[in-house]
């Protein structure tokens, strides 16, 4: 497998530290709010590379944070009257609605910022001891960018390209050594959460949280870190060079970034108030077809978003769901005999799937590997429609593409796949009317079927029912 490595710029082939095994680390959630569209594209792109790995034959660790202690939500605390825990507990509890959602599969490792304290003070005590941070009195402790030679490797910035601003926390250069320094622990202000450190009380800066938990749960070297683009500066950049100096070695040996979502050509955020919350979108297109959208572009490509968009997915993903549908009702039947375009259907399918794990391989081209999968469905299709393909060899073909949507978290089946009696008895009601030839009854139930949300088509074979 090759993957794009943000630290070289090359499309690298992947090497695991250990034979076998990935530790991988994504940055997860700032839980002030609803996550939008542009959030959720690294935790499914994240999700996907890890179901890959894990197809692969691989054993997966895997970490996803949640940033609880912020800037962000202590304005959104006061503003509502409430403590920053209140906020960071409702929103955890409402990311879990809509990553389960999205199918996006749990972490190994889910930590808080809030709870990774004492691994924190232990970074930032490090750094101290060594030199590489140092105190401005009544503001924190910051990280001098100096000490770390090769301080900009990832982001491919100098040292001078920086300005006074361009660290965290202060938005001037007064009482820091170089412009860049950043924040590792910020002193108490009134009105915000604190803990007790060597230097006093205070928080965490947000880039060591991550640096912390990496630490704690996947140790000093990781396989892959990734994160949305926007992340590389300065957040994986200050990532790095803390992480380095405090443990003495290479922190991630590869670093791999999304593209944004964009909406009208600019990057959908919060700040520029362009951003659709993933809540929003499934009041009107489901889980299911935000999480095929995002697939369906390479992750290192820029996405538009645009219901017209989805609505190409939603249609899209119907052809892939119709057909697993249609290809479980006709093995189910007995109908199917013949076996004449057996070998036909098994090349189709063997070829497919040779494609995906190709595409797959090369950077995780998921847009690709969807295409495979139409391929799929194009050759099941036509068997299906020809009558002369053994029920074994429609098998063969579900197999594969039970296999390959669940590679990419895409169900093939809604989990609850049977269907009530109420629907069964209505079904059977509806076949009385129309033997009887009462042509408006059976429309008045085939209605009544759709109302409860489910579909009844004729076949040769007898009814077939889904679930729209």
């Amino acid at each position: 497998m090759k993957l794009f490595n943000t630290l070289t710029r090359y499309k690298e082939d992947f090497k695991p530290i250990e034979e076998g095994h990935v530790k991988m680390y994504a940055c997860g959630p700032t839980v002030y709010n609803y996550f939008h569209l542009g959030n959720a594209r690294p935790f499914v792109t994240f999700d996907t590379l890890r179901r890959y790995l894990e197809y692969r034959g691989y054993d997966v660790e895997f970490c996803q944070n949640f940033t609880d202690i912020d800037d962000k939500m202590i304005n959104r605390a006061n503003e509502e009257g409430v403590t920053v825990k209140d906020i960071a507990e409702r929103y955890i509890k409402e990311y879990y609605v809509d990553a389960d959602g999205l199918n996006c599969k749990r972490p190994t490792y889910q930590p808080r910022a809030t709870e990774s304290i004492d691994a924190i003070i232990d970074i930032v005590s490090s750094l101290y001891d060594k030199g590489a941070a140092y105190v401005i009195e009544g503001d924190g402790v910051y990280y001098d960018i100096s000490v770390k030679e090769d301080y900009g490797k990832l982001s491919h910035y100098n040292l001078e390209d920086l300005n006074p601003g361009g660290g965290e926390r202060k938005a001037s250069f007064e009482g820091k050594r170089n412009p860049g320094d950043f924040a590792l622990w910020k002193f108490k202000k009134e009105g915000e959460p604190s803990w007790p450190s060597p230097w006093g009380e205070g928080r965490p800066g947000w880039h060591i949280e991550c640096s912390a938990m990496i630490k704690k749960h996947l140790g000093n070297t990781i396989d892959i870190h990734g994160g949305g683009q926007d992340l590389i500066f300065p957040h994986h950049e200050n990532e790095i060079a803390q992480s380095e100096a405090a443990n003495g070695c290479t922190l991630a040996n590869y670093w791999v970034h999304n593209a944004f979502v964009n909406v009208d050509g600019e990057k959908m955020s919060k700040s520029l108030g362009n951003f659709f919350t993933i809540r929003d979108i499934v009041a009107h297109f489901p889980y299911q077809v935000i999480r095929f959208f995002i697939l369906s572009g390479h992750y290192r490509m820029p996405i538009n978003f645009s219901d017209e968009l989805l609505r190409a997915s939603q249609t899209g993903l119907s052809r892939i769901t119709t057909c697993g549908a249609n290809l479980k009702f006709e093995i189910a039947s007995g109908a199917v005999s013949g076996n004449g375009d057996d070998e036909i259907l098994r090349k189709a399918v063997s070829e497919a799937k040779e494609s995906f794990i190709a595409h797959m391989d090369d950077d995780l081209n998921t847009a690709d590997a969807i295409t495979d999968i139409f391929n799929l469905v194009k050759a099941a299709n036509t068997a299906i429609s020809g009558k002369n393909t053994s029920k074994e060899a429609l098998g063969e073909a579900l197999a594969v593409l039970t296999e390959l949507t669940d590679v990419l978290g895409i169900k093939l089946f809604d989990e609850d796949e049977g269907i009530p009696a109420e629907i069964t008895e209505l079904v059977e009601q509806r076949a009385a009317a129309k033997k009887e030839k009462n042509w408006a009854e059976a429309d008045r139930i085939r209605d009544l079927i759709t109302s409860k949300g489910f579909s009844v088509k004729d076949t040769p074979n007898g009814p077939q029912v889904e679930k729209l």
